[in-house]
């Protein structure tokens, strides 16, 4: 597990400009090891390449690593601001919602 998330930094690390911003957590689940990749919204372009061959190229890196059990391993990349734009949209429809149902 540790080992994954090494690598993974590893492989990151000298694609970024914002290194220390670079954040893996890990989270197991029934059927994965799943492991998410956090980098600055200014290094997500770099991270996912252009039509997401790099991205393509850190997944099959990290899936090609052997894990003991019939768990698969996960690789999800986003960008530090993704759960607040979701925030965000969640809260303009509820005063979306709220000023329609005033009438």
């Amino acid at each position: 597990m540790a080992d994954i998330k090494a690598l993974i930094t590893t492989v990151v690390t000298p694609l970024v400009q914002y290194p220390d911003d670079i954040k893996v957590d890990f989270k197991e689940t029934t059927r994965y090891l799943e492991y998410n990749l956090t980098v600055n919204p200014e290094d997500i372009g770099r991270v996912i390449g252009r039509q997401g061959r790099v991205a393509s190229a850190i997944r099959t890196i990290v899936y090609s690593v052997r894990v003991s059990g019939p768990k698969r391993v996960r690789l999800t990349i986003e960008d530090g601001q993704q759960k607040k734009l979701l925030s965000e949209a969640v809260m303009f429809c509820l005063r979306v919602f709220l000023s329609c149902s005033s009438f």
